[in-house]
């Protein structure tokens, strides 16, 4: 029967962080990094208005949705902060096809235009000096 190499154990296992004095913080921060759940966008939505409807406090809301309170606020403070810039109008709006290829042809004639003017401002340069 063969041995498995030591590359192949060491795929199969684990990382593992060796119990030395004071690690058990950062196992801890490890465990936490690698747990930590992300939530999508909609989600935070639907806890923020979960928790405008007023039907359960926001304690219990967030202790049955696994989150730390503060975590809802923060989430509610976006929420809010977002909707007055988009009543304030200072959101920026995505442009339209036709709309970026209009400035790519402006910028080219720009382009165009600043060069020309380099070089007959280098022209004058070297005729004034002469």
């Amino acid at each position: 029967m063969e041995k498995p190499e030591k590359n192949q154990e060491r795929e199969t296992q684990e990382e593992e962080v060796s119990a030395t004095p004071g690690s058990g913080e950062r196992l801890v921060r490890e465990v936490k990094r690698r747990t930590r759940r992300r939530y999508l966008s909609e989600e935070k939505i639907r806890v923020v208005l979960e928790g405008f409807r007023k039907e359960i406090p926001v304690s219990d809301l967030c202790r049955k949705e696994g989150i730390p309170t503060p975590v809802y606020y923060s989430w509610l403070k976006d929420f809010m902060e977002g909707g007055k810039r988009q009543l304030q109008g200072d959101t920026l709006r995505n442009a339209t096809d036709k709309e970026v290829r209009g400035l790519k042809r402006e910028n080219e004639r720009i382009k165009e235009f600043l060069a020309e003017l380099a070089l007959e401002n280098r022209i004058l340069k070297k005729t004034l000096k002469a």
